[in-house]
């Protein structure tokens, strides 16, 4: 596999090697289907031939927007497999941010899911004069709807048939006319604060950082994954494009979003990456499980939790645990936890990640103390996912692991985390300046700050241009205080607002589930989401789990005020990225009145 020099070299590599192997494996009403290597490598053949018929050709870009699934793999494959650049949007955005990325990529042909993300193309497709194909992945609703720019996958792959037909070797001549420099893919940024940016990631970036990920994660082809995040944002990339590629373990997709922890059950993977918003919900979801179970369940779940607790104390302090505390986790472990990953789905789960986001060391500790160890990793998009990550044994919490192997990293005077390694980005798409500004000598510019302990790891503060300095001069890092907040079952999400004021205050989204679970039980009356927000038995619920933070934290970081948000935070809203990144900038400008009641009158 070093000797590949792009991902379908390498996608070619392991058809020929384990053809008859499972690749993937995709859930239908119910039922799993498998796909082998044989069969992904034949797929993404036809794919990249019939696009060679429509002429798209080696250096031209084409948009992809679906949920994740085998034919957005074909499709990506495809595109490469004839030196073209795939463009990834996601599901969410609205027809307008879907434009701005077809066009400002320029990209020639659009893959789309299925009728809803069509008629998104249908919109904008008179402004973006590039694009000149739609083809159609599920053409339910579709069938007697007749347009020139519209084709079906199943079109497409049929044209793709017939060119291999009468050119059996072409499709090997166009992937083996692949070069390692040559752009695979271009991945716009969430755009947390302005207009996303086109990232230009190659194959080199892509092999290098699978390469170098493989001597940390210790990945195999008997390993197995579930696919969920979307397929657009690069920390799903890493699992199912670059690991997938690099050992050839099996990737298997969800039905749908709603269906994740049904089928982690199904599938129990032996490795399961989530969003920190995902661990958040399954921690919560065991607390509040807990705390509704009978007298006798919750005694012996809060006794082995405490053992597990003091068990991992030791493990994290790198010294070995007094023998009757061994074999007293050994039996909380096979006596209640067990039992407990057994339904969740992680039974064969020997490691979990969390990335894309900064997660609650909190949440981190409880999940370890239960005997499912997760590694917090770090990385952007620029940098091609990873910067840094722990391993099984290799870990500190605080920490989000040490640099991959070959990288350098500098700490600049004021801060900044500086990366230099093989999966350093190209560069953003028509944005000289800015690609000049993030790889100011010769050093990737993080925007984030943070520090490198005597051991190499890596410790993060805060984003950059987040961080807080109060009026009184002190600086403030927002990231951790949301974090301690989020740690609580009743809150979904928190912003900390600051910067040049007088005291620290926060804007606050309840979880709904969890509170409504709360009102239900404590009879409290109420209509909607936003009635319930109002409810003084809300309030001073929130005002409790407030307190038991800023038990934690400095005086100067203490929340002297909140204010409960009356609708969640949505990505349509332009409020939070996709991967539920708070974008500061709208909200304080959204929630302006909000936030200046709170500071009328001061403390």
């Amino acid at each position: 596999m070093d000797d590949v020099k792009t991902l379908p070299q390498a996608l070619k590599a392991l058809a020929f090697k384990q053809p008859d192997r499972i690749a993937m494996r995709r859930k239908d009403y119910g039922i799993w289907h498998d796909v082998s290597w044989a069969e992904y490598y034949e797929n993404v053949k036809k794919v990249a031939l019939g696009l060679h018929v429509l002429g798209v050709k080696r250096g031209d870009h084409v948009a992809i927007v679906g949920e994740n699934k085998p034919q957005w793999l074909f499709s990506a494959m495809g595109v490469m497999s004839l030196g073209g650049i795939f463009v990834g949007v996601y599901t969410t955005n609205p027809a307008a941010e879907c434009e701005y990325v077809v066009g400002h990529s320029e990209a020639v042909v659009f893959f789309c899911e299925d009728e809803e993300q069509f008629d998104k193309a249908l919109v904008f497709r008179a402004r973006t004069p590039h694009l000149k194909k739609i083809v159609v992945w599920d053409m339910e609703g579709l069938r007697h709807f007749t347009d020139p720019m519209l084709m079906s996958f199943d079109e497409l792959l049929l044209l793709g048939t017939r060119s291999g037909k009468e050119n059996h070797e072409l499709a090997e001549r166009l992937i083996n006319d692949g070069e390692t420099e040559e752009t695979a893919s271009i991945i716009y940024t969430s755009g947390t604060t302005g207009p996303p940016k086109g990232a230009m990631i190659s194959h080199r970036n892509y092999l290098w950082i699978a390469r170098q990920n493989e001597k940390i994660t210790r990945m195999t082809a008997d390993d197995e994954t579930i696919s969920f995040l979307p397929l657009n944002h690069v920390y799903e990339q890493i699992f199912d494009l670059m690991m997938h590629l690099r050992v050839g373990h099996i990737v298997n997709f969800t039905e749908n979003t709603d269906t994740v922890m049904n089928d982690l059950r199904d599938v129990s993977p032996t490795l399961f990456h989530a969003v920190p918003r995902i661990w958040e919900k399954y921690h919560s979801a065991v607390v509040l499980k807990m705390s509704d179970a009978t007298w006798l369940k919750r005694t012996i779940f809060n006794f082995a939790y405490k053992t597990g607790v003091r068990y991992n104390d030791y493990r994290l302090a790198r010294k070995p645990a007094p023998w009757y505390l061994y074999l007293g986790y050994q039996l909380a472990y096979f006596s209640v936890f067990w039992k407990l990953k057994e339904r969740l789905g992680f039974d064969r789960v020997r490691l979990g990640f969390s990335g894309a986001a900064p997660i609650s060391h909190e949440i981190l500790k409880f999940f370890q103390s239960i005997g499912i160890p997760i590694r917090e990793g770090y990385g952007l998009t620029e940098t091609t996912g990873i910067t840094h990550i722990s391993d099984e044994e290799h870990f500190k919490l605080g920490t989000v692991g040490r640099a991959l192997p070959e990288s350098e990293v500098k700490i600049a005077e004021d801060g900044e985390i500086l990366i230099r390694h093989g999966g350093i980005f190209q560069g953003y798409f028509k944005e000289p300046e800015a690609t000049a500004a993030a790889l100011e000598g010769g050093w990737f510019h993080t925007g984030d700050v943070g520090e490198v302990d005597s051991d190499g790891y890596l410790k993060i503060t805060d984003r950059k241009k987040d961080l807080i300095i109060t009026a009184g001069g002190k600086n403030v890092a927002p990231q951790y205080i949301e974090n301690l907040l989020k740690f609580s079952p009743y809150i979904t999400d928190a912003v900390v607002i600051g910067d040049r004021r007088k005291f620290i205050t926060a804007l606050i989204v309840i979880d709904e589930e969890n509170v409504v679970k709360f009102a239900q039980d404590q009879k409290v009356q109420y209509t909607t989401f936003a009635s319930l927000t109002r409810t003084e038995e809300v309030i001073k619920l929130i005002a409790e789990e407030v307190d038991k933070v800023n038990r934690q934290i400095a005086r100067v970081e203490n929340i002297r005020k909140f204010s409960l948000l009356d609708k969640k935070l949505y990505t349509e809203d332009g409020e939070v990225t996709p991967t539920m990144k708070v974008k500061r900038k709208a909200i304080a400008e959204q929630y302006k009145d909000i936030i200046e009641e709170m500071y009328k009158g001061g403390e």
